[in-house]
């Protein structure tokens, strides 16, 4: 196989801990039954299974109950089950003009029901003001919806303060966490957040088809409609209440190895310890910064000094469309790297990058700086050979 320097981990992570292959093959191999709390063997086992990376995330993430730990098929289906769960005619919703379209187009759905929303701008330092989305809430805001970091300028954004804010009128808060959940340290208090909605396959190192929406006790489960409904691991009367815990939201066949492999990736992730890591990525941002900064005809669309930011950097070269620099790289130079809107359209639009998106860039948890430092090297000998002119 080809030597690969991989930079799009922010779209998804790669490779993947040798851990987390390893449990895929192991689940399938000795468990992988249906989960059921009581059955045969198999299924114990698997429901047992997943009930340890519940608990193991309710810890990761400060949440005292495991129960409100909610696994979905991704980080989109986590942030449609909080979105299209709590609201309903009449309500209003504050969010930024640079959230995912996984935020975006739920709320324009939505909109044909009655619910109105207010984005709120960001600064050109890429930072949303708490003092604008307070401005921005009305009697009838029901919640206030804004990622903790953006997925295509990586700006960790004041989310704890805009909380503070929301809940002095009893708003609620859902964070998109999929571009910061084990990439920072950080517990729902700490971010305020009412409901967490963050995806498995970034930079928490599991496989693909995992999500998570962790629920705060502000949160009233009777209120949160499901997304889906059928049989669930606990085999309940009907007359058991509908709220009850997880139960209401995990109806059908979970992807019990992949939310295994998950718990594998989330025990080594607290075993190397995600501040150190954090740390290591961001150095290994700085220097990509810096060396994209040395570059004619390259304009970093990402803040370049940042008291807080994650392992993302945008840029557009001059005379190259995003995904052909993106092919040529890959082809010519062994580099994988992201291009296009990146699932974020309204944000590549503020930063005047609509509508061919950016060069995304994203060192992960083995980047090298020897791979940083040919990343650069290549950039700046194709920003010399631009492919045209308009």
């Amino acid at each position: 196989m080809a030597v690969v320097t991989y930079l799009d981990n922010a779209t998804t992570s790669w490779p993947k801990p040798d851990v987390v292959l390893q449990t895929l093959g192991t689940f399938l191999e000795q468990v992988s039954g249906v989960p059921l709390r009581t059955g045969n063997r198999l299924a114990t086992e698997t429901w047992e299974a997943m009930e340890r990376v519940r608990e193991r995330l309710a810890t990761f993430f400060g949440n005292p109950d495991p129960r409100r730990v909610l696994f979905t098929a991704s980080g989109t289906d986590a942030l449609n089950l909080a979105i299209k769960g709590l609201l309903g005619p009449g309500d209003h919703v504050v969010t930024t003009a640079i959230e995912h379209d996984a935020v975006r187009r739920p709320l324009r759905t939505l909109e044909l029901f009655g619910v109105t929303t207010t984005p709120v701008g960001v600064g050109t330092d890429g930072l949303v003001d708490p003092g604008d989305v307070q401005r921005a809430l009305r009697p009838n805001t029901r919640l206030v919806i804004l990622g903790h970091a953006s997925n295509v300028t990586g700006v960790l954004q004041p989310v704890g303060e805009i909380a503070s804010r929301a809940h002095v009128q009893g708003t609620l808060v859902l964070v998109d966490a999929a571009q910061t959940a084990g990439a920072v340290s950080f517990t729902l208090d700490d971010l305020g957040a009412d409901l967490l909605a963050l995806s498995g396959h970034k930079w928490l190192l599991g496989p693909p088809g995992t999500g998570v929406l962790v629920l705060g006790p502000r949160v009233d489960p009777s209120e949160l409609a499901p997304l889906r409904e059928g049989a669930t691991a606990c085999d309940i009367p009907d007359v058991t209440p509908f709220w009850s815990l997880p139960e209401r939201y995990e109806a059908g066949t979970p992807n019990a190895v992949g939310i295994s492999a998950l718990g594998a990736a989330l025990e080594w992730l607290i075993q190397e310890q995600v501040a150190a890591l954090s740390v290591r990525l961001r150095r290994l941002t700085e220097r990509l910064v810096a060396g994209l900064e040395t570059i004619p005809g390259v304009q970093i669309l990402s803040p370049v000094d940042l008291p807080q930011r994650v392992a993302v950097v945008s840029c557009l070269v001059s005379g190259w469309r995003p995904v052909d620099l993106a092919n040529v790289l890959e082809k010519a130079y062994g580099i994988v790297v992201g291009a296009g809107l990146h699932g974020a359209s309204e944000a590549c639009r503020t930063l005047g990058a609509y509508p061919h998106g950016t060069i995304r860039l994203s060192p992960g948890w083995c980047t090298s700086e020897e791979e940083i430092d040919r990343v650069i090297l290549a950039l700046a000998e194709l920003a010399r050979k631009p492919t045209r002119t308009d």
